[in-house]
Parts: structure tokens; C-alpha cells; sequence
């Protein structure tokens, strides 16, 4: 799949991606960039803190890319050689490939990326699709996770009707509509100027993918042996919480789950509930 196809127009993905040049200008911390050719396309990874500490994985959610994590990766880093990783087939600056998500391709994309940096084993950190992306690694390699963090993920339980009947139309309303749309999402959360602007630029340009995440079976949620924390908002438009801790918790052994109150689906600055659990200082 071409650039040009996942955007509306060539002009509106040269807008993107001037933003996006714009913002990792100022990222809030010292980083290298690394792009690292996949069996998939090439992969962009904005890498920071110290090479010699344990490596963390950020993935971000879809219709988004890296920068959504700017707000986290600072904090991350005083823990952790962070690798923020950009998507295939989204609105950053790896491949625009998508692959089909019944296959094994998301896994072997994400491994191909590990290897690639010399990662054998890996605390991951994903957001929504990114939260469905680092389950999808997680059943296919299980021993290659140190800790996996899912932050409102998808894949666990249908995703609520509700949210898309609303969002559609919206979606036909310009700016005006896009700006609801963020408003469901961020239910009442702040989020500075740029991300915001950010989103509504993302979202004008850019043609999000449709198609519906699998559901993760029984088996396969039953191989995540290792360590698992979970965070949903307690106001999430688009997934049911409550269902989706239900499932996890009647699979996952090692599973601990937090609701984060007054939260929406977008789940920002949320390292004062996952650094403890990762560094075993408490847990949730």
C-alpha cells in the first residue's frame, strides 16, 4: 500500500509529517532516530535514555504515531533504554504497509525490529492498536517479554457500538466533528496545544484503517505467563473496561489491573501507575 493511499491527499501527508518533523525537533529529550529495514518496510524508532539499561518498547495507537508518547518518554528513560516505535501503515514515519491482521505478520514485524536492535528479551508498553500489537508479539513469543503493559488495548472484547455510531458521522463534520470526536476519546482530559493540534492535523489528512482488530482466543491469552498490568480509563467511549479486565483476569496468571478515574480512551501520562509496577516498588 503507497504513502499517498493511507492519506487523503500527497499535500495533506506532507503536512503530517512537517508537524511531525516539527515536534521531534523539540522532543523533551536527548534521542537518536534509527531506521531499521523489516520483512515489512522499513521501521522508524526514536531511541533515548541509557544503552546500557533494560530496553522498553513504546507502541502508540492508531490514526497516531510516536509523538503521543512525548509527554512519557522522559520518565520512561530515567529507567529504561526506550525505543518509541512507529507503526506500519500509520500516520508516522515507518512503511505505509498494512498488513492483515489474522496473519502472523504483526508479530514477525515486531521481532525483525528487536532483532534488529540486538533486543532479546523486552518490557512492552502499548496504547489501543499498539496495546493489540504488543499482545499479538507476546502470544507468538512469549519468552521474549519481560513485562507487557496494555493500555486501553484492543483485541480483548468487541469494541463498543456505542462509540462508532457517534463517531462516524462526526467523522463527515470537519474540524468541528474531528474536535468531538477527540473530546469522546480524551473524556475531559487536558492535553497540551501541540498533541492536540497534532491529532485534528492527523486525523483531517489521514485515511484511518476500518477493519475491526481480531479477538484474541482463550489459548492465546493463556500463553502470556509473564508479568501483566493493565490500565483502562473509568470513562472509555470505546472499550468496556470492566469486560475487558473480566476476561484478562480469568487467563492471565500474572495479571494486575488498574482503572484510572476520570479517564478516557486516550490514556496519557499514566507513568506514575506503571514505572512502580515495573520496578516492583508496588504493585497496583
Amino acid at each position: 500500500m503507497s504513502a499517498q493511499s493511507i492519506y487523503k491527499s500527497t499535500a495533506g501527508e506532507k503536512a503530517v509529517m512537517a508537524l511531525y518533523d516539527s515536534m521531534l525537533a523539540s522532543w523533551p529529550i536527548s534521542c537518536e532516530t534509527i531506521n531499521i529495514p523489516t520483512r515489512y518496510g522499513n521501521t522508524f524508532v526514536i531511541a533515548s535514555g541509557d544503552k546500557s539499561a533494560s530496553p522498553l518498547i513504546l507502541l502508540h495507537g492508531a490514526g497516531t504515531n510516536s509523538l503521543t508518547w512525548s509527554g512519557d518518554v522522559v520518565e520512561y528513560s530515567r529507567h529504561y533504554r526506550t525505543y518509541v516505535v512507529d507503526l506500519l501503515g500509520e500516520a508516522g514515519k515507518s512503511a505505509a504497509v498494512r498488513m492483515d491482521w489474522n496473519s502472523p505478520a504483526y508479530a514477525e514485524w515486531l521481532e525483525d525490529v528487536l532483532d534488529a536492535l540486538k533486543i532479546e528479551k523486552a518490557t512492552l508498553i502499548g496504547f489501543s492498536q499498539g496495546g493489540w500489537t504488543a499482545l499479538k508479539f507476546a502470544v507468538y513469543k512469549p519468552e521474549r517479554v519481560e513485562n507487557l503493559v496494555l493500555l486501553s488495548p484492543g483485541g480483548i472484547t468487541p469494541d463498543r457500538l456505542s462509540f462508532v455510531i457517534k463517531a462516524i458521522p462526526l467523522s463527515m463534520l470537519g474540524q468541528w466533528g474531528i474536535k468531538r470526536i477527540n473530546r469522546l476519546l480524551l473524556a475531559g482530559q487536558t492535553v497540551p496545544n501541540e498533541v492536540e493540534e497534532a491529532l485534528i492535523l492527523i486525523m483531517t489528512h489521514f485515511n484511518a484503517r476500518v477493519e475491526r482488530l481480531p479477538i484474541f482466543t482463550d489459548l492465546e491469552l493463556q500463553r502470556l505467563t509473564m508479568p501483566v498490568l493493565l490500565l483502562m480509563g473509568g470513562q472509555d467511549a470505546l472499550r468496556d473496561g470492566e469486560k475487558i479486565s473480566s476476561r484478562l483476569i480469568e487467563h492471565i496468571p500474572h495479571l494486575a489491573s488498574v482503572v484510572v478515574p476520570g479517564s478516557g480512551h486516550a490514556l496519557l501520562n499514566t507513568t506514575g501507575q506503571i514505572i512502580p509496577f515495573l520496578t516492583k516498588e508496588t504493585v497496583p
